[in-house]
């Protein structure tokens, strides 16, 4: 399951996305538009920044904008992010410990199976596309 925090993590760089490439967008505007409290926003904003996919300036003239082209952020590369990992099930998150039924679980190729579907599902979903999607 998909938290707020990812959610919101994905509002915002929609929001972002579609706005001026070339100017800093202020976090009241930002929390605003999308009706998230601004201590909540710093919060995931701080994650995003951190991790180059935003760049964050301070005071006057300051706000946010994305580091790269719509196109080029997936949805599954934010929600990685602010929800670590996407895997269905533990036993096929890269994090974890091996599985010690690994070799002889009969369900093992189900949630493969799954969890291709979900990454795939997500990584191939760009900003730009969602742009596209709410201005069809």
């Amino acid at each position: 399951m998909i938290s707020t925090k990812g959610r919101y993590a994905l509002r915002v760089m929609v929001d972002l996305a579609g706005q001026d490439p070339k100017k800093f967008i202020p976090l009241e505007e930002i929390a605003t538009r999308q009706e998230i409290s601004k201590k909540y926003l710093e919060t995931i904003l701080k994650t995003l920044v951190q991790n180059n996919l935003l760049k964050g300036l301070r005071g006057k003239g300051g706000g946010y904008k994305l580091t790269r082209q719509p196109a080029d952020y997936s949805v599954g590369e934010i929600l990685e992010l602010t929800e670590g990992t996407l895997s269905v099930v533990s036993c096929l998150d890269k994090n974890s410990p091996p599985c010690a039924r690994k070799n002889f679980c009969q369900t093992l190729p189900l949630w493969k199976k799954f969890d291709k579907l979900t990454h795939d599902f997500f990584f191939g979903i760009t900003l730009k596309d969602l742009l596209d999607d709410s201005n069809a």
